[in-house]
C-alpha cells in the first residue's frame, strides 16, 4: 500500500467532495480521483458511493476511516517530533491567527523578525474558525479564546479590550436616550456566520431591540461602517484608539479577552517554532494588548 493514499481518502471522506480535497491537498481533481481509485482497486472494496451530490463514504469506508485517522495522528506526531531536532531556526512555520491580529500587530513587526532569522519562513493562516494543530493545520496560533481540549501548550500573552465606537458627527446627530448611549442609536455587528463570537453576542444580550444596519464578516468592515457614520459597534481598543472613533462604552461595561499563544507540546522544543512565539510575545508587549491604557471614553 502506498501510504499517502490515506491522505486522499481522508481529505475525501473529511469534505465529500473531490474539489475540497483537491484544495486542501493542493493537487488537480483528477489526481485525487486517480489515487482514490487506486486505493480502492488495491483494497479490493469501494469505499466512497459517488452521488451528483459528492461523495459518501460506503460501511466499508466508514469501517476504516478510524483507522485511517489512527494511522495520520501516529504520522503527524512523527512529523512534530523530527521537527523539534532541528536545531536551525531555518524552514516553514504555520502561525494561525485572526485577520486583525495579522494585519495589525504581526505584519508591521515582522521586518525586524525577518532580519534576525532569514532562513524561516512564516506563513500565516487568517480565519475566525479554530485551526487543529494537532492536524498539522498550523504549528502555533495567537488567539483571543484559550483552548480546552488537546496536547497543547498555552500562554496568555496579553489582553483585548473591546468597547463601543461611533462617529463623532453620528453621535451628535442621534443623541442618546435616557442614560444609555446606545438606546435610540443603530449597530454595526458580525453578520449571522460569525455570530458566535464574543462581540456579536454581547451586543446581542446587551442591545436586543438594536437597529442592525449593517452585519459584516470582518472587522475591517465594521470599523469602515462606523467611521461613515452608519451605527454603533463593539470593537477591539488597540485597533481604533487614538483614531477619530468616539468610544461610548469602556471595555469595565463591555468585556476583555486573554490574548493566548497556542503550541502543540510536541513543537514546544522546536527551535524554529520557538522563535516564532518570542516573536509573537515581544510584538504583544509591545502593543497596547500588553494592558496599557488606551485613550478615554467620551
Amino acid at each position: 500500500m502506498d501510504w499517502n493514499d490515506l491522505k486522499y481518502f481522508l481529505e475525501v471522506a473529511r469534505g465529500g467532495s473531490l474539489t475540497r480535497a483537491s484544495d486542501v491537498l493542493r493537487v488537480s481533481q483528477s489526481t485525487v480521483s486517480r489515487r482514490i481509485a487506486e486505493l480502492e482497486t488495491r483494497l479490493g472494496t469501494r469505499l466512497f458511493a459517488r452521488h451528483q451530490t459528492g461523495y459518501c463514504l460506503t460501511d466499508e469506508g466508514r469501517e476504516l476511516l478510524g483507522r485511517a485517522e489512527a494511522v495520520e495522528d501516529n504520522m503527524l506526531a512523527f512529523e512534530r517530533g523530527a521537527s523539534g531536532l532541528a536545531p536551525a531556526v531555518s524552514g516553514l512555520v504555520r502561525l494561525a491567527t485572526s485577520e486583525n491580529l495579522a494585519t495589525d500587530l504581526v505584519i508591521p513587526a515582522l521586518p525586524a523578525f525577518v532580519a534576525r532569522h532569514p532562513q524561516l519562513r512564516l506563513e500565516i493562516v487568517t480565519t475566525t474558525a479554530t485551526v487543529e494543530l494537532g492536524r498539522r493545520d498550523a504549528d502555533l496560533a495567537l488567539r483571543v479564546v484559550r483552548p480546552s481540549h488537546g496536547n497543547l501548550k498555552t500562554r496568555r500573552l496579553g489582553e483585548m479590550t473591546h468597547g463601543v465606537y461611533g462617529n463623532r458627527d453620528y453621535l451628535a446627530r442621534h443623541p442618546a436616550r435616557g442614560d444609555d448611549p446606545l438606546a435610540g442609536r443603530a449597530v454595526v455587528t458580525w453578520d449571522e456566520a460569525h455570530a458566535h463570537l464574543p462581540a456579536a453576542q454581547w451586543l446581542a444580550r446587551r442591545a436586543p431591540d438594536a437597529r442592525v444596519v449593517l452585519a459584516a464578516s470582518t472587522l475591517r468592515a465594521q470599523i469602515a461602517a462606523v467611521r461613515a457614520g452608519l451605527g454603533l459597534a463593539v470593537l477591539p481598543d488597540f485597533l481604533v484608539a487614538g483614531s477619530d472613533l468616539v468610544r461610548v462604552l469602556a471595555p469595565d461595561q463591555v468585556f476583555s479577552d486573554g490574548v493566548w499563544l497556542v503550541i502543540h507540546a510536541d513543537l514546544a522544543a522546536s527551535a524554529r517554532v520557538r522563535a516564532v512565539a518570542d516573536f509573537l510575545a515581544e510584538a504583544v508587549a509591545g502593543s497596547a494588548l500588553s494592558g496599557r491604557p488606551v485613550a478615554p471614553s467620551c
